[in-house]
């Protein structure tokens, strides 16, 4: 099963503020440039590409305090997998969107692949870094908005070994984000 990144950083390489707050992805960049030819950065594109979606339970968390309606969903009917150890059922508005998981990583992808699933969205800081330990991950596509946060929660965690990102394919946005899509080599 291909396992893939799709997400968005600070310049500095913060997914996040300290307190988990994302709002900063709303405000930097060049708020009037035109935008039509690929409104999403092409997360549209990428979200058709996956059968399902493996997230962390504080990934999960923000975004249930975004509380999106139905027509806000961006992740359409993919199911998504939430690891935690200490929570079992999602929020409220989350039930029938996600299925909480604990146990091992690679139990869950080997089902997965399994069950005839071929590509998982990894979604997270400290899950994105879990999957590159295991070395699960074959591609990253990294989009840095114009924006240092100085502080925050770090794209990457720890690693066990360096790991090499290659065939960099890269675009820049009128609003002034760079998106760069590594193929993952971990040899």
């Amino acid at each position: 099963m291909k396992c893939s990144v799709y997400i968005a950083t600070s310049a500095d390489g913060f997914i996040a503020t300290p307190d988990g707050g994302v709002d900063w992805l709303h405000t930097a960049g060049k708020k009037d440039a035109d935008m039509s030819d690929n409104p999403d950065m092409g997360f549209s594109q990428y979200i058709n590409s996956v059968d399902c979606m493996i997230m962390g339970r504080k990934c999960m968390q923000v975004i249930s305090s975004f509380d999106l309606s139905a027509e806000q969903w961006p992740y359409g009917d993919i199911k998504i997998y939430v690891l935690s150890n200490t929570l079992t059922e999602p929020p409220t508005n989350l039930a029938g969107k996600v299925e909480m998981y604990a146990g091992d990583i690679e139990t869950l992808v080997n089902k997965l692949s399994e069950q005839g699933l071929k590509h998982a969205y990894i979604d997270g800081g400290a899950t994105i870094t879990s999957f590159i330990i295991l070395k699960l991950i074959n591609e990253m596509t990294i989009t840095r908005a114009p924006i240092l946060l100085g502080d925050g929660i770090p794209l990457f965690g720890k690693l066990n070994q360096g790991v090499m990102l290659e065939n960099a394919d890269s675009v820049t946005f009128p609003n002034d984000f760079i998106q760069v899509k590594y193929q993952v080599n971990y040899a």
